[in-house]
């Protein structure tokens, strides 16, 4: 329980108090009345006595009575009605309130920290009340009347007349048996005249000599005579005299109410405003919108009348704070006792004194010893019962019968002066005195008597009173019987069925247990008296219940706030809103934030209802917005019925002010790191063949990879424009920005193009949420330079010339729905933006219709749904930027840099470029040339410049180079049209090539450029607004196959230079497929033959391997090698060796065709006079049409599959000598084998597709640069290398040899050997025959070389003479020659044979070393194939 302002010890004494009647004449409650107090009221202040009284027991023993206090009141003949005490404790509870600023008790249990009220004086004004207004029982005497005073006035005609009719009238009152009501202690009861006398007006001699006849009457000990109002009521404005009246007074005592209905009072229900408040709170469907519950009338009447308006524990009633109001504002300008002075305080203060030293307490004193001697005689003893208990408690004891056993009956009832009543007289009267252990002995035998004779309302009332006096008893010579109150309890609830007695019993027994520290049981004993009967009972002991718990050793805080709960829960059905609201509030502290997600909801629900009730409207609000924002686990009703209550209730709460600012609402949730915003036009759809640019949309997902990808294409045009280097202002163009972008400046937006702005929505609720007139909250800065720079105007809806705001008037989010919302905004003006967030209708659609799936049809957002309610609020966009991670204090603390993507800065017109594809492949074969049209339109209103147009994959397509005619034939001329330039030959030049030349400059290609960024070739390189320009644009299809996204990213600038924007982007992503077609494999290699125009050396076969490896999915009958050509700086194809009779070079489904052709240098003087960047095209031509490889298309593409190659870094020269001379001569012997030709194969394929022939083209391209090495169309895979064993041996510390690979080595020096295939010679006329043999060497290298041929016969091998039997060189066997560059050499020799047979010549070993070189890289030079001759005899 809580802690209470008066202990135990002091609150039980002044519980029971002696009970004095008065009865004064009209006169004399006149002259009281002027201080507007009746003559009890009046006494009330000054009823303790201020000094100890002595009295006397049976046995003559002295005993002190401390603190004594009488209880003074008017004769009141009725009972008080049950209704009337209900309407009083009612008044008395809502009346006290906890005080404003009260500081609470922090207590600490476990992981709680809780702010509790440590007192309830709500619940002690309660007890107070209820003690003193129970009505006086015929089963015990404490509250029976033991004295009269008869009160007369001074100034009456005939005083001592006046006392004889009052003493007839209280005599008539108490033995008259019309009168149940009041009762009285015994017959006799004291009168005790008081005469009153008005200082003020009246004859103080007339007074003195009326009170002079009054005592010879009547006994000095009888009578008083009292002086009162010393002065007249118009007190001056300077004298302060204190009212102690007032809190007397304001606790309404049930003697001041003059009369009560008979029945309940009416309850005013509050349903008629709370009409709209649809719902009862599903957790408890009793509540029944907090109203008390039906006031029907319980059948426990305390005289056990059939009325059921006599039950004093009825239903408690609503009006209560009403009426306490009331009483308040009509007692709040009443001055009390304004006619008295602090002498009349003082001498009524001595009345008291008076009456109870000189007429009370002899009178209880004589009535203690009348009754002690008739039980005496009773019981036929000889002795006291004072001493003769000792012998009654010794031993002997009568075991008593437990509760259970005795019969279900209230027992007998005896009349008022029955004789086994006058023990239980006795026992009370010691017990007003405070003579407890007499009392206690009388209860315990009255107890024993009534129980042999089950008279059960007097057994229970002696049981309750000797366990308070046991407790009390002077120096506790016996342990506080708890027991005897479970009985009486008990009794009274189950076989009395008074609930009043029961409930007195609690209240005494609980603060003695907790006076004793047993919280525990003190608790379930106030929680055994909760009933249905009374709620505001119920409500008070359930939270006396809940404060044991939260004050035990170790506190059981979930029991306090479970109690506290049921506690606010009937506070509410009692209509004490206001202590309903607070129980509900201290019992949330326990179960925020612990997961008890229910029982929050239900909390946060009542407190929203019971706060809206009492128009606390901002706690209301927020209350309901709690159930929302927590992850509910509700049904979808009960949620339902929540958001309504909630947009009910926040309704009213902005009706108060509706031009205050628009309050946030709490659904629904917002992602803010997800919300996204899109700068620009939406894409427009494919028109036909027009395909869009596919740029940047808001429903791409984000990809890292390709926006890297983006940024660096980005990178390399700007530097591009910038001469190579990227600004140091530069920053990469963002469309779209998300979570994953650079935020961390502010983004450019362009004047008059869209904002749009997309925000994550989700709704947590199982119910629709319908968002009405949905739009962006923004202010804006506009920079006008007439304007004043720093004018700041907000800009909300006010001005849409600045901003124009789209409003979405529908957007409706099914349950547990997360979807996304595009709003716009459309700038008119340059300046700064700031978007704040979102403003919106919240509603939810009438009826608890779900529209999932299925019910959303198309057109979600007609208007269709009825809206049950809606508010207008705002939710704030706030994004959290990146946290910092660069320095160490950013390291060591938690910072957030800013994200700044919803402040974008409007920037001054820039043009805006739409492009548009048509006649755009989706499918290719590999190699397949196609020609499309791309059209560049400018849509705004500036006109654009420096259109170029940059790709990762430049050999996918080309605009064509400058030899390209510029104003491209109509997409719909060109369709059936081939995409190369031909030109139509005659037959006879069939085998031999025809030769053209171009430079790659010319195609965009040459060393340093960067070939990726390609110009657009614009007429007059401006676009001017509206305008568009249709270009050709070849495409070729990827050499491998499969799936193929191809980045286009196309580059422009403004004409006029703005400071803000240099540059705009625009992305293209292509997506081909391409399918398998040829497979083209070459190899090179030198030629013996010695026939050259020049007489130098220097011919070479080309061999072409060509398969198709087209599966015939694609449709593809058969492909067609057109023509072959070759494009080279140096060497260029001469004619086809193996022509053979079929012409046409035709390839079924995979079948391979071998070529070969024969290479020759170009002409000296051709190489000198072109630049280095010359290329000679041969073309071989298997048909009849020649297509000029020079031009575009076919050189463009040529040209790209190079410029991967010219883009090899050149090496830089080294610093040292020694090793300089090295790598010069590694680099020398390497040149000898490299050549670079390149071979260009053109084809025709023949498909078929929905029978219609198509003949599609195409070229490959083979880059040959090492002699003897194949050379593949198609990247070749990496074979991953084989998995070695690790190994843990530290190498040896060798030196590197850079000594070149043996085959370039052996390719320094060209050998053939020139001689008679076969020779006759008569061996009989001569025995040896000598052939003359030329062999030629051929210096490859650009350098010197020093040769040593070497003409001994090396072959020990048996195999090779058996093979080739043996010959003999005649003459110089070893010879030493020095080379110049490219120089031939022949040398005449002689071969000397024996036999006749077939020979090998091959045998001379050539050696070979650069000149200038100290090391000798001597190595053999290999013939490329056997020299056989042909010896025979004639």
């Amino acid at each position: 329980m809580a802690q209470c302002v008066q202990s135990v010890q002091e609150l039980i004494p002044d519980s029971f108090v002696p009970a004095v009647a008065a009865l004064c004449s009209d006169e004399a409650e006149r002259l009281t009345r002027r201080n507007h107090l009746s003559f009890a009221e009046l006494l009330k202040p000054f009823s303790r006595l201020t000094s100890e009284v002595h009295m006397r027991d049976p046995n003559n023993q002295l005993h002190v009575i401390k603190n004594l206090k009488i209880a003074v009141s008017n004769i009141v003949t009725q009972p008080p009605q049950p209704g009337a005490i209900r309407k009083l404790l009612n008044d008395v509870v809502s009346g006290s309130q906890p005080a404003e600023g009260l500081v609470a008790n922090v207590i600490t249990a476990g992981d709680y920290d809780l702010n509790i009220s440590a007192t309830t004086p709500w619940f002690e004004s309660y007890r107070e009340t209820f003690l003193q207004s129970m009505p006086a029982s015929d089963h015990e005497f404490l509250n029976h009347y033991l004295a009269c005073m008869l009160v007369a006035s001074s100034s009456e005609a005939e005083p001592v007349e006046q006392f004889s009719k009052l003493s007839q009238e209280q005599h008539r009152i108490q033995h008259n048996s019309e009168y149940s009501y009041p009762k009285w202690f015994i017959p006799n009861t004291l009168k005790y005249y008081v005469l009153l006398h008005d200082v003020s007006t009246g004859d103080e001699q007339r007074a003195d000599s009326i009170y002079e006849e009054m005592k010879q009457k009547y006994g000095t000990q009888g009578c008083y005579l009292l002086k009162i109002n010393s002065r007249t009521s118009n007190r001056s404005s300077d004298e302060q005299i204190p009212d102690p009246w007032s809190q007397y007074l304001q606790k309404n005592s049930i003697q001041n109410q003059e009369s009560y209905e008979d029945g309940p009072c009416t309850v005013t229900s509050n349903k008629s405003s709370d009409s709209s408040l649809l719902s009862l709170d599903g957790l408890d469907n009793e509540v029944k919108d907090g109203l008390p519950n039906n006031l029907r009338a319980h059948p426990l009447q305390l005289d056990q009348s059939s009325d059921p308006s006599n039950t004093i524990d009825g239903p408690d009633h609503v009006k209560s704070a009403l009426s306490s109001h009331e009483t308040k504002k009509v007692n709040a300008g009443i001055i009390h006792g304004a006619c008295l002075t602090l002498t009349d305080h003082d001498r009524i203060r001595q009345f008291i004194q008076e009456f109870t030293f000189r007429g009370l307490l002899p009178h209880i004193e004589k009535t203690i010893r009348q009754l002690n001697d008739q039980l005496i005689s009773r019981k036929g003893l000889s002795r006291s019962l004072f001493s003769a208990t000792k012998k009654w408690f010794s031993g002997n004891k009568v075991p008593e019968k437990s509760i259970n056993e005795l019969k279900n009956t209230s027992g007998l009832l005896y009349p008022p002066e029955a004789p086994e009543l006058q023990i239980r007289k006795m026992a009370d009267l010691c017990f007003l005195v405070q003579h407890y252990d007499l009392a206690y002995s009388c209860y315990h035998t009255a107890k024993k008597d009534f129980l042999n004779e089950q008279a059960m309302l007097y057994a229970a009332g002696a049981l309750e009173m000797a366990a308070v006096s046991a407790f009390l008893q002077p120096g506790a010579p016996r342990p506080y019987p708890a027991h005897y109150m479970d009985t009486a309890i008990q009794t009274y609830r189950d076989v009395c069925k008074n609930m009043m007695l029961a409930e007195r019993c609690v209240l005494l027994s609980a603060e003695i247990l907790k006076s004793q520290g047993k919280y525990s049981e003190a608790a379930a004993l106030l929680i055994r008296l909760t009933s249905e009967d009374s709620d505001l009972r119920s409500a008070l002991l359930l939270e006396q219940a809940a404060h044991c718990f939260i004050n035990m050793k170790t506190p059981m805080v979930r029991k306090y706030a479970f109690h506290m709960i049921l506690a606010g829960h009937r506070f509410s059905k009692a209509g004490q809103k206001k202590h309903a609201l607070r129980c509900y509030c201290q019992a949330m502290q326990v179960y925020k934030g612990k997961g008890w997600s229910l029982a929050e909801d239900h909390i946060n629900f009542t407190i929203g209802r019971q706060s809206y009730t009492l128009r606390q409207l901002d706690n209301a609000v927020s209350a309901f917005r709690h159930i929302l924002i927590n992850e509910s686990k509700q049904s979808a009703a009960q949620q339902g019925a929540f958001l309504r209550e909630y947009l009910y209730v926040y309704k009213n709460v902005s009706q108060l002010s509706p031009d205050g600012p628009l309050p946030q609402l709490p659904l629904p949730y917002i992602n803010s790191s997800a919300t996204r915003v899109f700068f620009g036009h939406d894409r427009r759809p494919a028109d036909g063949e027009k395909q869009a640019a596919t740029h940047v949309s808001l429903d791409q997902e984000y990809d890292s990879e390709s926006s890297q990808q983006w940024r660096e294409l980005e990178e390399q045009v700007v530097a591009v424009v910038n001469k190579g280097i990227i600004p140091s202002n530069f920053q990469p163009t963002q469309y779209c920005l998300n979570s994953y972008s650079d935020n961390s400046r502010f983004p450019l937006a362009v004047v008059e193009e869209p904002i749009t702005v997309e925000v994550a929505f989700r709704n947590p609720l199982k119910v629709p949420l319908l968002l009405t007139d949905l739009s962006l909250l923004w202010k804006f800065q506009p920079q006008d330079f007439s304007a004043k720079d720093n004018e700041v105007k907000e800009l909300v809806t006010s001005e849409p010339e600045m901003i124009g705001t789209e409003v979405i008037s529908e957007f409706l989010i099914n349950s547990e729905e997360s979807k996304v919302a595009r709003l716009k905004l459309f700038p008119h003006h340059i300046g700064e933006l700031h978007i704040l967030g979102i403003v919106y209708n919240l509603g939810t659609i009438q009826g608890s219709m779900t529209v999932d799936g299925i019910g959303a049809l198309p057109g979600c957002h007609t208007g269709k749904y009825s809206l049950s309610m809606s508010v207008r609020g705002r939710q704030d966009l706030e994004i959290q930027g990146p946290r910092l991670n660069n320095t160490k204090e950013e390291k060591t603390s938690i910072k957030y840099g800013p994200d700044r993507r919803l402040d974008p800065i409007i920037a001054e017109e820039m043009p805006l470029l739409e492009v548009f594809f048509i006649h755009f492949p989706t499918g290719l074969l590999c190699g397949e040339i196609r020609k499309a049209f791309v059209e560049f339109v400018n849509v705004s209103k500036c006109p654009l410049t420096g259109l170029k147009v940059v790709s990762k994959r430049p050999e996918f397509f080309t605009f064509g180079g400058n030899t390209a005619v510029l104003t491209p034939v109509s997409p719909s001329a060109s369709e059936n049209c081939s995409a190369y330039k031909t030109v139509v030959t005659d037959s006879t030049s069939v085998c031999t090539a025809l030769i053209s030349s171009a430079s790659s400059v010319d195609f965009g290609i040459g060393i340093g450029s960067q070939p990726e960024v390609i110009p657009v070739p614009l007429p007059d390189s401006v676009l001017l607004p509206g305008a568009s320009v249709q270009l050709p644009m070849w495409l070729r299809g990827p050499d491998e196959e499969g799936v193929h996204e191809i980045n286009f990213l196309f580059y422009y600038e403004s004409v006029q230079k703005q400071p803000k924007i240099h540059h705009r982007i625009l992305r293209h992503t292509a997506v081909i497929c391409t399918s398998r077609s040829l497979n083209v494999r070459a190899t090179v290699c030198r030629s013996n033959s010695l026939e050259d125009e020049e007489g130098r050396g220097g011919n070479m076969l080309v061999f072409v391997d060509v398969e198709n490896m087209n599966t015939s999915e694609a449709g593809v009958k058969e492909f067609h090698i057109v023509q072959m050509s070759s494009s080279s700086k140096h060497w260029k194809l001469q004619k086809s060796v193996n022509l053979s009779e079929n012409k046409d070079a035709k390839l079924a489904s995979r079948e391979k065709g071998k070529f070969c052709f024969k290479a020759v240098r170009c002409k000296e003087q051709e190489a000198a006079a072109q630049s280095s960047e010359k290329y000679t095209f041969a073309d071989i031509i298997f048909g009849n049409e020649q297509i000029i490889s020079s031009t575009s298309p076919c050189a463009d593409f040529f040209y790209r599959s190079l410029s991967s190659e010219l883009k090899k870094p050149q090496a830089q020269p080294s610093v040292h000598s020694e090793k300089q001379s090295l790598e010069d001569a590694l680099k020398l012997i390497q040149k000898c084998s490299e050549v670079d030709l390149n071979i260009v194969i053109l084809w025709k394929a023949y498909v078929v597709e929905d029978n219609k022939q198509l003949i599609l083209e195409g070229q490959h391209h083979v880059i040959l640069h090492t002699i003897g090495k194949e050379a593949f169309s198609y990247p070749q895979k990496q074979e991953p290398p084989e998995m070695e064993l690790l190994k843990f041996v530290r190498p040896e510390n060798t030196t590197v040899s850079s000594r070149p690979p043996v085959e370039q080595l052996s390719s320094l020096i060209k050998t053939s050997l020139h001689y008679p295939e076969s020779f006759n010679h008569p061996f009989h006329l001569k025995s040896l025959c000598l052939v003359p043999v030329t062999l030629l060497l051929s210096n490859c290298s650009k350098t010197d070389v020093d040769v040593i041929v070497d003409l001994r016969h090396k072959t020990t091998s048996p195999e090779a003479l058996e093979i080739h039997g043996s010959f003999t060189w005649l003459g110089q066997t070893q010879y030493k020659l020095q080379l110049k560059s490219q120089e031939i050499h022949s040398l005449q020799l002689k071969a000397c044979f024996v036999h006749t047979g077939v020979y090998n010549l091959g045998t001379p070993r050539v050696f070979a070393r650069l000149s200038d070189q100290v090391t000798v890289f001597e190595t053999s030079q290999q013939n490329s194939m056997p020299a056989l001759i042909i010896i025979s005899n004639v």
